[in-house]
């Protein structure tokens, strides 16, 4: 039975469903407006269990998903959402035994997502200019195990890449359509690219930059999630929803016909 120990993170989770993400110390303690949960008292029981606060407020014990460290990521920028993560590691067949480029790491959100889906045996290399941002990458994936997957690289992107024949790439940069040419490059004949831009005049960049090289398969599209409220006798959609958060262009690679071929 997996249990809980010290440095384990836990989704702590009231009776009206609001979570908190948090680490196990020997000697800390969760604290609401409801009551206190010292974690020493936790340290062995099963995950799924429930307990209650020093005032009798129970509260439900789980082990966190990687969507449950995705939510309650640190950021300094916009991150992208798992219903966007989940399709785009799906479209880019991410999968163990895979090397893949991401530009530019952000604030690990993606980052840790990708490296999920590659996790054991792939390779994620992960490059980002910007020094600050490098630094909350590392630690937000850290936070999950997956630094082993990640090979970061704090440089800019204009001289291309160091990697070659890699499965599948991720563009997520200012303007993407300046390093198309660097994709191409980079990406092993048949290879998947993603390229996320949050506005319709950067998609029109992008396509009309790709035009000058061999892809193939491009489609362009967004993902919206509405989500419903879980009342069986008032069963409607919740006041908000997640709706735009970019554009997704994906397109593969093909090989460069040769002159007399």
């Amino acid at each position: 039975m997996d249990t809980i120990k010290e440095g384990s993170y836990l989704l702590i989770s009231s009776k009206k469903s609001d979570t908190y993400l948090v680490k196990v110390t020997e000697n800390g303690d969760f604290s609401t407006h409801e009551g206190k949960i010292l974690f020493k008292d936790l340290i062995g029981k099963p995950y799924g269990c429930k307990v209650k606060t020093h005032l009798g407020a129970e509260y439900i014990i789980l082990k966190p998903t990687i969507t449950d460290f995705l939510k309650f990521i640190k950021r300094k920028t916009q991150v992208l959402y798992p219903k966007d993560l989940g399709f785009i590691i799906l479209k880019l067949n991410l999968h163990s035994g895979l090397r893949m480029i991401e530009c530019g790491s952000g604030s690990g959100s993606a980052t840790t997502a990708f490296a999920f889906a590659l996790y054991p045996e792939g390779k994620l290399y992960s490059y980002e200019a910007r020094p600050e941002f490098i630094n909350l990458a590392k630690e937000n994936v850290k936070r999950t195990g997956l630094e082993q997957i990640v090979e970061f690289k704090n440089r800019d992107i204009e001289e291309g890449f160091d990697e070659k024949e890699v499965d599948a790439l991720f563009l997520d940069v200012k303007y993407p359509e300046k390093f198309i040419y660097h994709a191409y490059n980079a990406l092993k004949p048949s290879g998947n690219m993603c390229v996320f831009v949050p506005t319709a005049n950067q998609v029109s960049d992008v396509l009309k930059e790709l035009e000058n090289y061999p892809f193939a398969l491009t489609e362009v599209l967004e993902i919206m999630l509405r989500t419903y409220k879980t009342v069986p006798e008032r069963l409607r959609p919740d006041d908000t929803m997640i709706a735009h958060t970019g554009y997704l262009i994906f397109t593969r690679k093909i090989e460069e016909q040769k002159n007399g071929e």
